[in-house]
């Protein structure tokens, strides 16, 4: 699996991740990064997304049966922001496959 890059034009302290076990990962991908892009900065392919908030980073890879979310942020609350909202929007497009994400904590 590749190794996600943060980017240089967001200065970033604090990150997270979280390895989500599904089995329609470019499915997921692909419909955060189209809801957002509504009214941030999105891109994505079929393996690879990248979402740009004004208070974070969300960067996002596919693998088998796994969607791999890397969030950043400046600060703590911040971090806390991404994955609550990243998490829960995942949630909510997959009401018919219940996942479970578990953010895992680190520095950048």
């Amino acid at each position: 699996m590749m190794v996600m890059m943060m980017a240089e034009s967001v200065a970033t302290k604090f990150t997270s991740m979280a390895r989500v076990p599904t089995t329609s990962p470019a499915r997921y991908l692909g419909q955060l990064c189209k809801h957002f892009a509504h009214k941030i900065p999105a891109t994505h392919d079929t393996e690879t997304g990248r979402i740009e908030f004004p208070f974070g980073l969300c960067e996002l890879a596919t693998g088998k049966d796994v969607l791999v979310m890397c969030v950043s942020a400046i600060d703590v609350d911040s971090l806390a922001r991404m994955e609550d909202v990243i998490g829960s929007h995942l949630t909510r497009f997959a009401f018919r496959e219940p996942l479970e994400v578990s953010w895992t904590r680190g520095e950048a």
